[in-house]
């Protein structure tokens, strides 16, 4: 049965019925496709499609977000390839849609990544297990309560350039969630600074996270050099930014900061 939907960015998607084949370009959802309970349907994924830890063994690899590898792609014919507006360049999706229907997500924070669950599970046939999902995931931040009192904080995400990320993004609302302010709120997307910029910004807390950089130990003492009163610490960046099922552990994980915070103050 043929179907027609609307992707995030308002395109209709035809669908030749239940897709069997599918490519997904985006880490985040690629998880989220095996956590809705999908395995031999998932026939494609990017290099950094990195959970569940064994698919990239034994799935073929397309290539990366940013350069997906055509021939690769059309080798494995697939009846859906699934996309991200942020992850995945136009140019891509555009040549892509000649070889099978791809829906394209969009996703800033977490109304949005709950939005984007409920769909792709309605895409694979798991409406049931993704409207679980979100619930929970709902449930988990309500619970979430913030700090009595914001932490001025600036989340770094790379370095040379430095960079670290504006109000319009999804670990923007992470922090906020949990009562973690951003200095650099009064951006867009993912600025950059200078190590004199950060310290004018006076932040109390300065994380790093472990990707798209791979920050560690070295850096801490870099950072507080540069940010003498403020307090430097590592953090896993998959609780802050990816937005499909492994959200489901970020309110423990940013509860866990909190009290790491709280025990410092």
């Amino acid at each position: 049965m043929t179907k027609t939907v609307n992707d995030a960015l308002g395109r209709a998607v035809v669908l030749e019925g239940l897709p069997r084949r599918i490519v997904s370009l985006v880490p985040s959802q690629t998880e989220l496709l095996a956590d809705l309970g999908l395995d031999q349907e998932v026939v494609g994924l990017t290099r950094y499609c990195i959970h569940p830890r064994d698919w990239l063994g034994r799935k073929a690899v397309v290539g990366g977000t940013k350069k997906a590898r055509f021939e690769k792609v059309e080798a494995l014919a697939p009846d859906l390839i699934l996309a991200n507006k942020e992850e995945n360049t136009q140019k891509d999706v555009e040549r892509l849609e000649a070889l099978a229907p791809v829906y394209v997500t969009d996703v800033h924070d977490l109304p949005q990544s709950l939005e984007m669950i409920r769909a792709v599970g309605a895409l694979v046939g798991r409406s049931q297990a993704a409207d679980a999902m979100a619930a929970e995931i709902q449930a988990g931040f309500e619970a979430l309560t913030p700090l009595a009192q914001p932490v001025q904080t600036a989340y770094l995400i790379w370095r040379s350039p430095w960079m670290t990320i504006g109000a319009d993004t999804f670990i923007h609302d992470m922090m906020a969630r949990a009562g973690f302010h951003n200095v650099f709120g009064d951006q867009k997307r993912y600025p950059q600074f200078t190590l004199e910029g950060l310290a004018q910004k006076s932040p109390e807390l300065v994380l790093l996270s472990s990707e798209p950089y791979p920050f560690a130990e070295p850096h801490l003492e870099e950072i507080a050099a540069a940010v003498p009163g403020a307090r430097v610490r590592l953090v896993d960046g998959e609780p802050f930014s990816w937005y499909g099922s492994r959200i489901l552990g970020s309110p423990g994980y940013l509860r866990g900061l909190q009290s790491w915070w709280s025990e410092r103050a």
